[in-house]
């Protein structure tokens, strides 16, 4: 797989104050809709020193997008990798999938919005390596879900079927929630996860 090695986060670095002003500024106005300057703005900086750490918006929001495909590998991993009851496990790992910050609605928010910008290849070659470790991610995230599957039908916690096709429709179900969900609206996310949970649950042990 793809590693994009992060840059040194030294005291004056302004990458991660640049990256968490564009997942605000995507999340909350869209991306097409955010100027370049003003994240920029947000950040106290001019927008030329912008390009001295992505060279396009673009860039910049599929590092994001990057960074929030690992984030989410990275809890589901957390999650599951003590959990020996297969039931138990794909419940950790949904619960895990609704455990998150407001920062972290919006980063998903932003990659389920944005999932076509990983089907072409771009011209930029940093363009492209993100784009590449984050189409390589997308993979493992969907691996992750149907080894858990997999695990659990040959221990017969799960009845057999295709395990790619409940593992990907398990996992649409997860992630489709990103696009409606706001913080402000009328239903919690708890509420959200524990109705996802035990969706997932019935779909795959029922």
């Amino acid at each position: 797989m793809t590693r994009i090695v992060e840059p040194e986060a030294g005291p004056r670095s302004k990458r991660a104050a640049i990256l968490t002003a564009a997942v605000d500024c995507f999340g909350e106005t869209g991306f097409e809709a955010t100027k370049w300057s003003t994240v920029a703005e947000r950040v106290g900086i001019g927008q030329t020193a912008l390009y001295h750490y992505f060279e396009s918006k673009t860039h910049c929001l599929l590092t994001i997008m990057r960074l929030e495909l690992q984030r989410s590998h990275d809890r589901f991993v957390e999650a599951t990798e003590d959990a020996a009851d297969p039931v138990e496990a794909l419940r950790a790992a949904v619960r895990a999938a609704y455990d998150v910050s407001p920062q972290e609605v919006l980063q998903m928010r932003i990659l389920q919005n944005h999932m076509d910008l990983l089907s072409g290849s771009r011209r930029s070659k940093r363009e492209e390596a993100e784009r590449v470790a984050a189409r390589q991610l997308v993979q493992v995230v969907e691996r992750d879900w149907m080894n858990l599957l997999v695990k659990g039908m040959a221990q017969g916690a799960f009845p057999l079927r295709d395990a790619q096709l409940l593992g990907a429709s398990v996992l649409g179900l997860i992630v489709s929630v990103w696009r409606w969900y706001r913080p402000s609206g009328p239903t919690p996310l708890s509420e959200i996860s524990d109705l996802i949970e035990g969706a997932c649950v019935r779909m795959v042990a029922g």
